[in-house]
């Protein structure tokens, strides 16, 4: 079910020579309205400026334009901040000595709720069920003949600070966004009677703007109106917000249902998790990943749970779970399907290090799934053999993320070293924040492993802070490895995230020359690689053949 909108927008200069007002309506394919939301925003540009209709129309552009490309992993506050305070700066240091200013509200509508940001003194209205409320505040000063002179705009001062509220949509509300042009010439009744006297969104706009001025508003006034014909999907956004409402499972036991699924068996249990195998309707096997009761009253936690759900979502694809929707859930826990197979670490207690021919498969595959969750910004920060997962089918999947972090999504706590230390990166023991460089780091220290069954560095103990010098070569222990793929990994482990490989996608293109180089190492023909010395041979070989015959001739 997608979120299903109607809306109108309306805009007249009125007296004045210019319309520096700006209105901004965007939306896209369904595919990105779920995940991004649909962008409606209003500008006022300051007349008293160098340009204000440049600085109103700009930044729509830009904030249009730049909020779609933004990652999907970033909240709507997020993304419109990051965006904001990069139009801040554009403003001020484009206006040729002169400030461009401008005033800005922007809406973004997505599955069952909404964000909004807002700077200056553009109004923003809730309406529903005949009531109209204001949900923005004008940022301007509250001293008498002042109440039109801006505290707050984009472009005003260095460090932009903008207002953000978010919360649930209601079935049939409007949100309604009006420039200073309309509001400062209509009361709130007046604005209420013609939502009330208009249904049609087009001519509620239109007699706004037309009433403004015939109220004697010597301003350019703009209006835009958006109705919630039909509520979306639930987001992430929504899932979390309404956290309170599913409560942990009770402790499982063999046969027991819980929300149309049956409980086969416990399969692991800590004091972070619960992990029980279940089937489904058809008999397949699944694995519902829950809390422990001691975590009831711990939101983080909580949330956490969800956002690892979320993750794993966002990475669909045959290098991770698949997870269920789990539709008629009741309960905080996910599911994700259960593959026959084996973890790296377990094939390493059985094999010991692995073939050249099959570590090259496995790096391989690793970098593929790490570079698919780098390019989603997220970061998984516990890769290890014991979280690769080598199915009967020949994949390997990247399990467990319990520890993945996203920037604006997750809580990066400051000395806090999550994974298993042999494999963190030195940088994070010294509370660097998250970094794509740390994953790869763990991916070269997890592929040193099992090539050779030890670690770089030496094994790292829990509360150990060790020193990092150079780390030790694999060829040490596997003299069959060719120095081109010995120098492949090394460079994913130096104590300076600098000099590491800076993506995975970087790592990988390296890893698969070096592999075609050495397939085209073939034994070349003599002549083509000494053809001087070839030639040369043959004519000694024909000039004795020829003496031999002449030598033959005369004796006859």
């Amino acid at each position: 079910m997608s979120l299903q909108l109607s809306f109108a927008q309306a805009s007249a200069t009125g007296p004045r020579t210019e319309n520096q007002d700006a209105l901004r309506l965007v939306t896209p394919a369904p595919a990105l309205a779920a995940s991004k939301g649909y962008l409606f925003a209003l500008a006022d540009g300051v007349s008293q400026c160098a340009d204000g209709g440049l600085a109103a129309r700009s930044s729509l552009q830009a904030l249009a334009l730049d909020y779609y490309a933004t990652p999907e992993t970033w909240t709507v506050a997020q993304a419109l901040d990051r965006l904001l305070l990069a139009q801040n700066r554009w403003l001020q240091a484009n206006g040729g000595g002169q400030p461009l200013l401008t005033t800005l509200s922007a809406l973004v509508l997505r599955g069952q709720r909404f964000t909004l940001a807002h700077v200056g003194d553009c109004r923003v209205y809730r309406w529903h069920a005949g009531h109209l409320q204001r949900i923005s505040e004008d940022h301007v000063w509250d001293q008498p003949g002042m109440q039109h002179v801006l505290k707050r705009a984009l472009g005003l001062d260095q460090h932009l600070v903008v207002d953000y509220l978010e919360g649930e949509l209601r079935q049939d509300e409007s949100f309604l966004l009006l420039s200073d042009g309309v509001w400062a010439s209509l009361s709130d009744t007046e604005i209420g009677a013609v939502l009330r006297e208009q249904p049609a969104a087009d001519d509620a706009v239109r007699t706004l703007v037309h009433a403004a001025h015939l109220a004697g508003s010597q301003d350019n006034a703009s209006a835009l109106l958006v109705r919630i014909d039909q509520l979306g999907s639930s987001s992430l956004g929504d899932t979390l917000a309404q956290l309170q409402q599913w409560p942990l499972p009770p402790p499982l036991k063999p046969g027991q249902m819980i929300d149309a699924w049956q409980v086969e068996a416990t399969l692991a249990q800590s004091r972070q998790s619960l992990l029980y195998r279940v089937r489904d309707a058809q008999g397949q096997p699944w694995l519902l990943k829950t809390l422990p009761a001691s975590r009831h009253n711990d939101p983080g936690a909580q949330q956490g749970l969800l956002l690892e759900e979320w993750f794993l979502r966002r990475v669909a694809g045959r290098c991770f779970p698949e997870v269920n929707p789990a539709s008629q859930r009741q309960h905080l826990y996910y599911l994700m399907r259960e593959y026959p197979g084996q973890t790296l670490a377990e094939l390493f207690q059985q094999t010991g290090p692995l073939p050249l021919d099959q570590w090259q498969g496995v790096a391989r595959r690793l970098l593929q799934a790490v570079g698919m969750l780098h390019r989603r910004n997220i970061l998984h920060r516990d890769i290890k053999p014991e979280n690769l997962h080598m199915g009967s089918d020949g994949e390997l999947r990247l399990l467990d993320f319990g520890l993945a972090y996203c920037p604006g999504l997750s809580e990066n706590i400051a000395h806090e070293l999550p994974g298993t230390p042999s494999y963190i990166a030195p940088e994070a023991f010294d509370g660097t924040a998250p970094s794509p460089q740390q994953d790869l780091y763990a991916c070269g220290v997890t592929l040193f492993y099992l090539l050779t069954g030890h670690y770089p560095y030496g094994e790292i103990e829990a509360f150990q802070h060790p020193r990092f010098g150079t780390p030790t070569s694999a060829s040490r222990f596997r003299p069959d490895l060719p120095e081109w793929l010995d120098q492949n990994l090394q460079r994913a482990l130096p104590a300076d995230p600098e000099q590491r490989f800076e993506t995975a996608e970087q790592w990988l293109l390296l890893l698969e020359q070096g592999e075609r180089q050495t397939l085209s190492l073939r034994p070349r023909p003599l002549l083509e690689r000494e053809p001087l010395k070839v030639w040369r041979t043959l004519a000694v070989f024909s000039l004795l053949l020829n003496l031999l015959l002449l030598i033959w001739l005369l004796k006859a």
